[in-house]
């Protein structure tokens, strides 16, 4: 599970605005964010899979994964972490991308994917839920979003409180510089859980009330789960992009800041 709330193409200094937390067993052998040997690639990787859910190109390219929770998954899917890599590594645009997946969408559990490119100033969305109804693809408007577990921009608590206090926060400084890092400290760490009477109650109760936070500490039969890191992402109008990540290492919180500027972005 994760949660990121993003804002695109709707600041004077910033095309790209996103903060983003990743919510996964604390024992999965994960590497933090860094350039994958061998491409272009800057993003956090899953160990096992060898995926991501969050990742950038040198040419501008970003894509985002979360999951879809739901009561049943298939042991024999395709791993969704490998969506975000085979996007940036493509050349087709993020839409003709999108078209493409919808063929073999079915073979994932439940996912959403947001696909970017800074360089054509376009961003989709694409999810394979719910079951049996068509592959929804659209493209996500200018302004404030968030992407959750369900749908983009459906109205869950989590969702809901991380919009308003992103807005809040924006408001402050209205066209200036934005502090990212201190915006991680302030808005993703958040551990108000929902009222159990707005739960989506897609499966047991007490473990969607355990996720119903932002930042996610939960105890399970196959040990600790939560918040293991938060990352953000900007990218300003001359192609400086950031992508700071605060991450989880053997129980101690790290943290590390990647830049570079995106090739031919003006």
């Amino acid at each position: 599970m994760c949660i990121a709330v993003f804002m695109w193409q709707d600041h004077p200094l910033y095309p790209l605005l996103l903060l983003q937390n990743r919510d996964e067993y604390h024992n999965r052998p994960t590497k933090p964010v860094g350039w994958w040997e061998g491409c272009e690639i800057l993003g956090g990787r899953d160990e096992v899979a060898g995926g991501t859910w969050l990742a950038c190109s040198r040419g501008g390219r970003v894509a985002l994964l979360t999951n879809v929770l739901e009561l049943h998954t298939s042991p024999e899917a395709k791993s969704r972490g490998d969506l975000p890599v085979l996007f940036l590594e493509s050349l087709k645009s993020p839409k003709e991308f999108a078209q493409e997946l919808v063929k073999e969408a079915h073979q994932y559990n439940g996912f959403n994917l947001i696909l970017a490119d800074l360089q054509s100033k376009t961003m989709i969305y694409l999810s394979n839920r719910p079951k049996g109804e068509p592959i929804l693809i659209q493209e996500v408007s200018p302004g404030i979003h968030v992407l959750s577990n369900a749908k983009l921009d459906s109205p869950w608590h989590k969702a809901q409180r991380l919009r308003l206090n992103f807005q809040k926060e924006l408001i402050k400084y209205g066209e200036g510089e934005i502090p990212m890092k201190e915006l991680i400290q302030k808005l993703m760490k958040d551990k108000v859980k929902a009222d159990k009477s707005k739960l989506p109650r897609i499966c047991e109760l007490d473990w969607e009330y355990k996720l119903s936070s932002i930042f996610v500490e939960a105890d399970t039969p196959l040990g600790r789960y939560g918040t293991r890191s938060s990352a953000a992402v900007s990218v300003r109008q001359n192609g400086n992009l950031s992508f700071y990540e605060s991450y989880l290492d053997n129980g101690i919180w790290k943290e590390r800041t990647v830049k570079y500027q995106i090739q031919k972005l003006k």
